[in-house]
C-alpha cells in the first residue's frame, strides 16, 4: 500500500482535494478512553456538537452511549436524527431563538442551560404555551482564569456567557417563583484547549464555594455540570493521540465535593474528535519570493478558518516527499492575507501535486467550514472506507 505515516496516498489520487480525513480507529480507541474512565466515576457525558457535526462522526459517537451538547437548534435536529435520545441532550448558548427553545420544548430534551433572566423568563412563556415544564440548569460565570486564547475564554466577568457570581441568588429567586420552569441544575465552561488541570481545580474550588452557599439557603441541585475544555496537543499529535482524561476526570473526582445524590456533567467536544482528523490538500505551485518560499495548496481559510481565526498551530507535514527538509510559508488561494496556515513551516522538499496533510483538524474544521470566494465545502472520507477498498 503506497503511505506516508497514516496516509493512503493511493487512495487520496483518486479523491478532489481539499477534503477532510478522518481515521475512526483513533475516534473508536478515544472513545473507548472517555467512556471507560467517565464510568469509573459515573459521570455523564455529553459530545459537544459544535466540534464536529458529521453525520458518521456523530453516529459513531452515539454509539458509545454519549449524549449530546448543542449550540442551536440545527444541532438538537443532527443530535435526534443522530439517534441520541432527546434525555440526554442539554441545549446551551446565550442567544437562543424563540424557535429553538419551542424545539427542545417539544423534544423534551433533558436540560436548558439558561444565562440569563430574561432567557429565563422567555422559557418559562414558552413552556405554559405547550403546557409543558422545561427542566434548566443555571450557567453560572465563576470568574476563573483559564490558560488558552482569549476568544476561546468564556469564564471571565468581562465574557459574555453566564450568570455573574453576584447574581446568582437573584436569579434562583426568579426560577423558583415560574409555574413552568424546573431548576435542576448548575452549568459552567470556563474555555478550550486548556492543558493545565490547576484551571479545573480553580473551577472546582469556585463550585465548592457556591454550594456551600446554596446550601446555607437549603438549595440543592441534582445535577452538577463542569462543560468542557480539555485541550489535545496540536504539536504531536501521534505521540499523544488521545488526551489525558484519566487526569482530568480524576482532578474532578478528587477535588470536586459533589453532595449526596448529586450527578456530575461533562460537556466535551475537541479531545472526542480533534485528533482523528486531517486536512488533506495538494500543492497547487511552489512560489520564489523575494524573501519566503511560499507553497501555494488548493485548501483555504474557508476549509480550516482556526490559523486565521485564533493564529492557532496545526502540525503540517509532506506527506508525499521524504528528501530533505526545507522552509516555507504554507497559504491557500483565498484573496486574504491572513489566509496562511503556517510561516516558516519545516516540511521535505515541496513540489507541485504534493499532498500535504494538515493534522489535528478533527474539531473545528470541517464545522467552521465556508463558502466564502463561491468556494465549494471540502468533503469527508474515513480510513474504515478508504483502507477496506484497497
Amino acid at each position: 500500500m503506497d503511505t506516508k505515516g497514516h496516509f493512503p496516498l493511493q487512495a487520496f489520487r483518486s479523491l478532489e482535494t481539499p477534503f477532510y480525513y478522518y481515521d475512526t480507529a483513533v475516534l473508536r480507541q478515544t472513545l473507548e478512553v472517555v467512556s471507560a474512565e467517565a464510568s469509573k466515576y459515573k459521570f455523564q457525558i455529553h459530545y459537544a456538537m459544535k466540534a464536529n457535526a458529521n453525520r458518521r462522526i456523530l453516529s459513531i459517537i452515539r454509539g458509545y452511549g454519549l449524549g449530546a451538547d448543542c449550540v442551536s437548534g440545527g444541532e438538537i435536529r443532527a443530535a435526534v436524527e443522530a439517534g441520541f435520545p432527546a434525555s440526554k441532550i442539554v441545549f446551551a448558548g446565550v442567544g437562543k431563538a424563540d424557535w429553538e427553545i419551542n424545539l427542545g420544548l417539544d423534544y423534551n430534551i433533558f436540560c436548558f442551560n439558561v444565562e440569563s433572566i430574561p432567557e429565563l423568563e422567555v422559557i418559562n412563556q414558552l413552556a405554559v404555551e405547550k403546557g409543558k415544564t422545561a427542566h434548566v440548569a443555571l450557567r453560572i460565570n465563576p470568574n476563573v482564569e483559564a490558560d488558552t486564547h482569549k476568544y476561546i475564554t468564556t469564564g471571565k466577568e468581562e465574557n459574555k456567557f453566564g450568570i455573574a457570581l453576584c447574581d446568582v441568588d437573584k436569579v434562583i429567586d426568579v426560577a423558583q417563583k415560574l409555574t413552568n420552569i424546573k431548576l435542576i441544575g448548575m452549568h459552567f465552561h470556563i474555555g478550550s484547549q486548556i492543558m493545565e488541570m490547576n484551571n479545573f481545580a480553580g473551577l472546582c474550588s469556585r463550585l465548592n464555594e457556591l454550594q456551600d452557599q446554596l446550601e446555607a439557603r437549603h438549595v440543592l441541585l441534582e445535577h452538577i455540570n463542569v462543560g468542557g475544555g480539555l485541550g489535545i496537543d496540536y504539536y504531536n499529535p501521534d505521540r499523544q493521540s488521545i488526551p489525558d482524561f484519566v487526569d482530568y476526570f480524576k482532578t474532578f473526582r478528587n477535588m470536586l465535593k459533589l453532595r449526596e445524590g448529586q450527578t456530575l456533567h461533562f460537556e466535551p467536544g475537541r479531545s472526542v474528535v480533534g485528533q482523528c482528523g486531517s486536512l488533506i490538500t495538494k500543492v497547487l505551485y511552489v512560489k520564489e519570493g523575494a524573501k519566503r518560499t511560499f507553497a501555494i495548496v488548493d485548501a483555504g481559510m474557508t476549509d480550516l478558518i482556526r490559523p486565521a481565526l485564533y493564529q492557532a498551530y496545526h502540525k503540517i507535514e509532506n506527506c508525499s516527499s521524504e528528501e530533505p527538509v526545507e522552509k516555507y510559508d504554507v497559504v491557500g488561494p483565498i484573496c486574504e492575507s491572513s489566509d496562511c496556515f503556517g510561516k516558516d513551516v519545516l516540511l521535505n522538499k515541496t513540489h507541485r501535486g504534493d499532498y500535504i496533510a494538515l493534522r489535528s483538524t478533527g474539531a473545528y474544521g470541517e464545522a467552521m467550514a465556508s463558502q466564502y470566494n463561491l468556494r465549494r465545502l471540502p468533503q469527508a472520507y474515513f480510513s474504515e472506507d478508504i483502507l477496506e477498498n484497497l
